[in-house]
């Protein structure tokens, strides 16, 4: 059993309490999914907010991130629910994976809004590469699917990516008042190990399904 899979099965006991508590007054996985998505463009209207009326204020960056966190929960009881609660569906999980991918990119384009408005040029570059490698993860994965591939590697995936922006930004908000180094840093730099490790895992498994094809001929 890999880490993530440890884990993973950590988290599952810690939330299964809530998970058949949110099956038995009846609540859908569609439903949850779509709480995280809100949660998120609140995360990320909170982000825009903060760059435009509240410059140099962090800690509207450290709740920002706080609701990044919590709705990163709702990611992974939704699926749960389903299974638990026997309410799997295709279409359930076409809906998961969409909003999934809407949730994410609405999120670091709030961060990429936020450092642009504070000047911080290279960090908001840096964001939105971020942001082509995150989608990229999921679009190579999902295109692999397509062609009867299996592509689950590289370490950067969405959950790493969610932990990685979100104590980010929670951290940068905690810190906001240090005078030792640009507490900014402490957003930017995740965004970095983001940046270059998204788009690593996009090229690895292009290499990867390149791999199982040549395997196949």
């Amino acid at each position: 059993m890999n880490y993530r899979d440890w884990l993973q099965q950590v988290i599952y006991k810690i939330i299964n309490p809530v998970v058949h508590g949110m099956i038995r007054i009846g609540i859908t996985p569609n439903f949850i999914t779509t709480t995280g998505l809100v949660l998120n463009i609140v995360a990320a209207a909170l982000f825009v907010y903060a760059g435009v009326y509240k410059s140099g204020e962090l800690v509207y960056v450290g709740w920002g991130g706080g609701i990044v966190l919590f709705a990163g929960l709702f990611d992974m009881m939704d699926g749960r629910v389903a299974r638990v609660g026997k309410m799997s569906s295709t279409f359930g999980a076409l809906y998961d994976s969409v909003l999934d991918r809407y949730s994410e990119l609405v999120t670091l384009f709030g961060i990429f809004y936020y450092l642009m408005l504070q000047g911080y040029l290279w960090g908001s570059i840096i964001t939105f590469i971020a942001l082509i490698g995150s989608l990229m993860v999921s679009y190579v994965r999902a295109r692999a699917e397509g062609l009867g591939l299996e592509c689950k590697v590289g370490f950067m995936q969405r959950p790493e990516r969610v932990v990685l922006t979100a104590l980010g930004a929670m951290f940068c908000g905690i810190f906001g008042d240090c005078t030792l180094f640009d507490p900014m840093l402490i957003l930017i730099v995740p965004m970095a190990v983001i940046a270059i490790l998204a788009n690593l895992t996009a090229f690895a498994r292009l290499a990867h399904c390149y791999k199982l094809l040549k395997d196949k001929e």
